[in-house]
């Protein structure tokens, strides 16, 4: 027990470390390509963070242990659970440290339109495969259009959200840097030292998120909780400290669209391109009431962000309800 919560603690002060570096480093690599808060918060940091997120499920489900049950178990609830998580907590804890240090009732300013778009692309997406969950086990061919339609989405969100970029940094949302490059003091700001100093910041958000996994699932096995349980609450936890750290970072520093495109650029690639690879690699196909009221949390915590955002009232207090509902998501864990 005890070891298991030291490697915890570690896992954290590791993925924080790291979060600097990372956030530093694509802080500068977004000034240095011209592109806008948008395609540095929705692209590159949501898909370098998401990286362990998505090496868990693929990992449990090619290379896991002896049972298949237990493999396609944690699989599948890792691939739903990250976009609960995602749509719940992560969106409530960037609420909590904004209100920390600014107050309840400031008004959040990320850049509304690509928020917007990642909020309707996930929506749709992650709907999509969550029906397909639903469809007779015999339906291979419906659940293999439908992962194509997932991959054919998540590129054309890509190109829609690049197009964009331009007329964003002509309007003042283009991506700055508040620091100099951390590596900068020791071998010069070019290029290659940027990408080195982004890549080691990755490796290690990866590694301690690995880690924190790691003492999760060992916590998990001494308290006896089910693989399933462990994949759609836990585990999401741990894979997406990246995430949560990354955006805490930026919500404190008022750089709201990168705070935001990291939650919600992630959400749409979790919502996209991770389900149509569960789809080519799993049974996918939902029969736990935990797994079903963790994706009808996931889709809700969503729009209550596209009500807000759209309504011009996107405070810390309002994404208190993002933390509500994965309370309410606890309290049936446990009842």
């Amino acid at each position: 027990m005890i070891a298991s919560l030291a490697l915890l603690l570690f896992a954290l002060a590791l993925v924080f470390v790291a979060a600097q570096v990372f956030t530093n480093a694509l802080e500068h690599l977004g000034e240095r390509l011209g592109v806008s808060e948008g395609v540095t918060g929705s692209i590159f940091a949501a898909v370098g963070t998401a990286m362990p997120e998505t090496i868990v499920p693929i990992v449990a489900i090619v290379a896991g242990g002896a049972s298949v049950e237990v493999n396609h178990a944690v699989g599948l609830g890792a691939i739903l659970g990250a976009p609960f998580m995602l749509g719940t907590l992560s969106l409530g804890l960037m609420g909590v440290f904004a209100a920390q240090r600014f107050g309840w009732r400031l008004q959040l300013t990320p850049e509304p339109s690509g928020v917007w778009r990642d909020v309707r692309v996930f929506l749709a997406g992650y709907g999509l495969a969550a029906l397909a969950a639903f469809l007779p086990a015999s339906w291979h061919g419906v659940r293999l259009l439908v992962a194509s339609v997932l991959l054919v989405s998540y590129f054309l969100y890509l190109m829609a959200t690049i197009r964009a970029s331009e007329a964003l940094v002509a309007d003042g949302h283009g991506t700055e840097s508040d620091e100099a490059l951390y590596a900068a003091r020791w071998f010069g700001d070019a290029l290659p030292v940027t990408l080195a100093q982004l890549m080691l910041g990755l490796f290690m958000l990866i590694i301690g998120a690995k880690l924190f996994v790691a003492g999760a699932e060992s916590l998990s096995s001494l308290l006896g909780v089910a693989a399933l349980l462990v994949s759609l609450l836990i585990v999401p936890v741990a894979t997406e400290l990246p995430e949560k750290v990354n955006s805490i970072l930026w919500i404190r520093r008022r750089k709201d669209t990168l705070a935001f495109g990291n939650i919600t650029g992630a959400m749409v690639f979790q919502g996209t391109v991770i389900p149509a690879i569960g789809m080519l690699l799993l049974p996918w196909h939902v029969s736990d009431a935990h797994a079903v009221v963790s994706i009808l949390l996931a889709l809700g915590g969503t729009a209550w962000l596209g009500f807000m955002l759209r309504r011009g009232c996107l405070r810390p207090v309002g994404l208190m309800g993002n933390v509500l509902l994965y309370l309410v998501f606890v309290v049936y864990l446990v009842m």
